[in-house]
């Protein structure tokens, strides 16, 4: 109907960047989750305080904040300059 362009606050590169970090984010929960056992009355530590749980899914997660933060903070693209929502006064 019309040809009028969307204009989005963010650009591309940024919309990127931010589905990439909250991919990271779910991954690192998902590794760290587990460690159940089928019988209450065991307890499995190794399994609990394996290494992936208790430092690689955490700094996974880690990453992934920071990327949806630089994801927020990237500079738009040039191509967006001239975007009405964006004040550069």
């Amino acid at each position: 109907m019309s040809d009028k362009k969307e204009n989005f606050v963010f650009g591309k590169k940024n919309y990127i960047a931010i589905a990439i970090g909250f991919f990271f984010v779910l991954l690192g929960f998902v590794l760290m989750s587990g460690g159940k056992s089928d019988d209450p009355n065991i307890f499995n530590g190794e399994e609990v305080f394996s290494s992936t749980r208790i430092t690689f899914a955490p700094f996974t997660v880690l990453l992934g904040f920071v990327l949806v933060g630089v994801g927020i903070m990237l500079k738009p693209s040039a191509q967006n300059e001239n975007n009405p929502i964006i004040s550069r006064d």
